[in-house]
């Protein structure tokens, strides 16, 4: 399917209303739409140092707007699962300051991945870069919790070779920016884990804590050595911060009181402890 670049002239910037055809409506987290796969049966799950390939070269049209003002925004990458049947869908926003993302989209194809469809958006919080993208080989949204993990440090890299000023304001900062973060997240404060039943046949787990690399693919590991099934999800970035959302189930039903119990406390262990590796336990 051939890739497409959107190039959005100066002043024509629309409201932003989502780069899926589907309809928006009154739509509540119970219409999001299930994986076709479940991730514990068919997904890689280890978490190894994942290749994320660096832009070529800088270019003009993936710099931006530039700002004046010494007040960074916060850094956010979405990545959506839910919105769209036939694609996984992701959004980047740094205020008013990205601009097509060219560049970032050429890195994504460097991933197998084909963008296929693209817009921008504006509102009161910024600049919406929003791409539908799918995997070459199958034509096929993401279902590898490791490429997904892959695309999110490609899109942060990416924008801290353009856009350095946002290094400090994102624990990738540490490794691909030029400025390591100047704040440190307490995860003691800033871990928040709640489940909630979403119908007959499944429940809603959020998590909310602090970002670190490989902790998407981490999330869904210990799900799944529960025994507990990823139907779909989203996987946000804000800055120093990490918030998810898996719509899951436990042999089609939705989590007994103990399992959730049994799942938030083995997710808050994981959360809070320090980040070692799994063989010095």
């Amino acid at each position: 399917m051939a890739e497409m670049a959107v190039t959005v002239a100066a002043g024509t910037l629309r409201p932003c209303s989502g780069v899926s055809p589907a309809a928006s409506g009154n739509r509540r987290l119970a219409g999001w739409r299930p994986l076709a796969l479940a991730v514990p049966a068919k997904l890689r799950l280890s978490s190894p140092a994942l290749r994320v390939p660096r832009a070529a070269s800088p270019a003009a049209v993936e710099d931006g707007s530039s700002s004046n003002t010494n007040t960074v925004p916060t850094p956010k990458v979405i990545i959506d699962q839910d919105s769209d049947p036939d694609a996984t869908i992701v959004e980047v926003t740094l205020g008013d300051r990205l601009g097509d993302l060219l560049d970032t989209m050429s890195a994504l194809r460097n991933l197998g991945l084909n963008v296929v469809k693209a817009s921008v958006c504006l509102d009161s919080s910024g600049k919406h870069n929003k791409f539908a993208i799918t995997k070459s080989s199958t034509g096929r949204k993401i279902d590898d919790p490791e490429l997904l993990e892959a695309v999110r440090l490609t899109i942060i890299n990416n924008m801290l070779e353009y856009h350095p000023e946002a290094s400090s304001q994102l624990v990738m900062g540490a490794t691909f920016g030029i400025e390591p973060p100047t704040e440190v997240v307490d995860v003691d404060i800033a871990t928040h884990i709640d489940i909630y039943d979403d119908g007959p046949e499944r429940s809603l787990l959020v998590v909310e804590s602090a970002d670190r690399p490989g902790l998407l693919v981490d999330l869904v590991k210990i799900i799944a050595d529960i025994n507990i099934t990823v139907q779909s999800g989203e996987f946000d970035t804000e800055g120093l911060l990490a918030k998810a959302k898996f719509h899951v189930s436990y042999r089609g039903k939705p989590l007994i009181k103990a399992l959730q119990q049994v799942l938030a406390n083995s997710l808050r262990y994981f959360l809070r402890r320090p980040t070692t590796e799994d063989a010095s336990f």
